[in-house]
């Protein structure tokens, strides 16, 4: 296959690599023309109130529970009132021919990003955003000390899943090393005993200044990876080796602040409106060693193919292997021009709104 620029294929139906997973998917460039008579989405609005005295998040407001969330003033973070994994869960093993099971024992916590129902993070400025970094630097920090794994991460808008419109994240830990965590794991050793060198630094390496670079400096790398599964998925990758969080330093927060504020307000402004995603970061396990494998990133992942489409993972998808409709190099461009484009002065730069009730 023929590249029309470096690493750029030709636009025919291909599969690409993803040596993170070690998986293959297929790339069908501009199904997006097709006819669509499926389902559509709404266009969710922004949210204006700045204090909700319906919501379970908001500062003083009672949870589902019957828990009352303190007058918080910044973050906040709690364990999840209706958490997957517990501390406390009792030993449990299963072991019959072909079926097996084991007890998981872990925690889940809540993260509210500010005290505003309606501060989102593309609509934070960089010193509220840097808290939010700081506190997912803290919080995997206490986690690491028990628990093996420690998922952060993001479910924004009620397309993926959020149970809740105030802006918030979560993080769930626990003993064992799940699916993705193992594949990326895996990847990640073997490239670096081959090379000495970490995988997605090499990676970076090759991106930088290419097709599908859309944001970046010094210190950071946003890129829509070359084997993104969804249409407009990014991956934010530093430029030196760090295997976790708490390893940044306090430039590389500030920057990482900067980066999430501009890529988030370009998703916002590629479809005019709120843009669901979910996110998460993938940082070395907390096992005791060094990790040299292991580069800190982090996934977006948003379901929208246009405005009001979203892409299906479903027949050949789930069945086969993933699919994509328009090429990683056409989603960059799109998502470089409006992450340029879009305008800080949107930012809310008070972290303090009426708060009715308290």
């Amino acid at each position: 296959m023929n590249g029309r620029a470096a690493g750029q294929p030709q636009p025919q139906p291909h599969r690409r690599y993803n040596p993170l997973t070690e998986e293959w998917l297929l790339v069908s460039a501009d199904r997006t023309s097709r006819p669509w008579l499926g389902r559509k989405e709404s266009t969710p609005s922004i949210d204006s109130l700045a204090y909700d005295p319906s919501c379970y998040l908001c500062p003083g407001n009672i949870r589902a529970n019957g828990a009352t969330n303190p007058q918080y003033e910044s973050t906040f973070v709690f364990t999840n009132d209706f958490a997957a994994l517990r501390p406390d869960s009792p030993h449990m093993s299963l072991q019959d021919g072909l079926l097996k099971a084991e007890s998981e024992r872990g925690t889940c916590r809540v993260i509210c990003f500010s005290p505003r129902h309606d501060l989102s993070i593309s609509r934070m400025n960089a010193t509220q955003a840097r808290r939010i970094v700081d506190l997912w630097s803290d919080q995997s920090a206490e986690l690491g000390s028990e628990f093996r794994w420690v998922q952060v991460f993001e479910n924004r808008g009620a397309a993926m899943g959020a149970s809740n419109p105030h802006p918030h994240g979560q993080i769930w830990a626990g003993e064992a090393l799940p699916r993705e965590a193992a594949r990326e794991d895996a990847s990640q050793r073997r490239h670096y005993a081959a090379t000495g060198h970490q995988l997605l630094l090499d990676y970076a390496a090759q991106e930088s200044g290419g097709p599908r670079e859309i944001d970046g400096d010094d210190d950071w790398l946003v890129v829509v990876p070359f084997w993104a599964a969804w249409p407009f998925e990014t991956l934010l990758i530093p430029r030196r080796p760090v295997a976790r969080i708490p390893d940044l330093t306090g430039v590389e927060r500030d920057s990482l602040a900067r980066r999430l504020t501009s890529l988030l307000r370009g998703y916002d402004d590629l479809f005019s409106q709120p843009f669901p995603y979910s996110m998460g970061w993938h940082q070395a396990p907390f096992d005791g060693t060094d990790s040299p494998h292991w580069q800190l990133h982090a996934h977006f992942y948003p379901p929208l193919l246009r405005a009001t489409v979203r892409k299906f993972m479903v027949g050949y998808e789930l069945l086969s292997e993933p699919q994509r409709d328009i090429t990683a190099e056409d989603a960059a461009d799109r998502l470089r021009s409006a992450v340029k484009s879009a305008s800080p002065s949107a930012a809310i730069s008070s972290d303090r709104g009426p708060n009715e009730g308290a």
